[in-house]
């Protein structure tokens, strides 16, 4: 499938919108009188959104946020945790096979991910901002993977895999087992938060963060993100071999050579992507 064009795609269960330009994209959460819970929809369309965005080629960086001062309150208890209780295994498995997907697909496509969190952020709305590449938040919000809570496991869309890398063994079994809440200065010194923010600046920062994103090297961003999937299950010798060849690849494109030049002559380098 050729690259195109997502300054004018629509979404019917997320507010999804971008930048004039097309690079930065911010896709929003919606429901905030609920305190945007997810739905059998909204994770389906999530999905896709994520996964269609390795065909896009004008967004270079994504704002995953919510609506109304919260991030999201996780899948809805009426419309998802209900029915499930009713479910046979096959559908209870492809369900949860499809709720992973939006993490796989999150991790998949090439743009950077800043998850702009406040308020609530429990489950699902936890696992969301777990599996974006960059997590700014205020001091008011307060995250929970709250799976045991409904006598479930921690083990809920690669929780179990990826939180440990995050803030380490220790703590992630803390919260896993016992689904209490982080707070925003706990997550800002266990490393889940990359830095806390004013609410009434938070999305203005997210925007600028991602803006910075957009307009560097985004052929190397896309690389640099590949390799930090790709190496949690590498040797150390592979992982260096394998980055040896994605450097290689970056120093083919014409963005190093712009860079070059731009250093050479004093100038702000100005990067397209090829």
């Amino acid at each position: 499938m050729q690259k195109r064009p997502f300054k004018d795609r629509t979404a019917e269960h997320v507010l999804f919108e971008t930048s004039d330009d097309g690079r930065v994209a911010t896709v929003r959460l919606n429901r905030p009188d609920r305190k945007n819970p997810l739905t059998f929809d909204s994770y389906a369309e999530l999905r896709d959104l994520f996964r269609d965005l390795v065909y896009a080629s004008d967004v270079r960086s994504v704002v995953l946020t919510g609506a109304g001062g919260n991030f999201s309150s996780g899948g809805d208890v009426f419309e998802i945790i209900e029915p499930l209780t009713r479910m046979a295994m096959p559908e209870l498995l492809a369900f949860t096979r499809m709720t992973g997907d939006v993490v796989k697909a999150m991790r998949a496509c090439p743009q950077p991910i800043v998850a702009a969190i406040d308020g609530v952020c429990a489950g699902a709305g936890a696992i969301l901002a777990m599996a974006s590449d960059l997590r700014l938040a205020t001091p008011r919000a307060k995250t929970a993977f709250l799976f045991t809570r409904v006598g479930l496991a921690g083990a809920d869309m690669g929780a179990c895999g990826i939180l440990p890398r995050i803030i380490g063994q220790g703590r992630a079994a803390e919260l896993l087992f016992t689904g209490r809440a982080m707070s925003a200065e706990e997550g800002a010194a266990w490393g889940f938060h990359n830095r806390l923010v004013p609410p009434d600046s938070l999305e203005e920062e997210a925007l600028a963060l991602a803006r910075s994103l957009a307009d560097g090297p985004c052929f190397a961003h896309g690389m640099t993100k590949t390799m930090l999937n790709q190496e949690w299950a590498m040797s150390i010798d592979a992982l260096i071999e394998s980055e040896a060849q994605a450097q290689a690849i970056c120093m083919a494109t014409n963005d190093f050579r712009r860079a070059f030049e731009a250093f050479a002559a004093k100038t702000t380098p100005v990067f397209k992507g090829d």
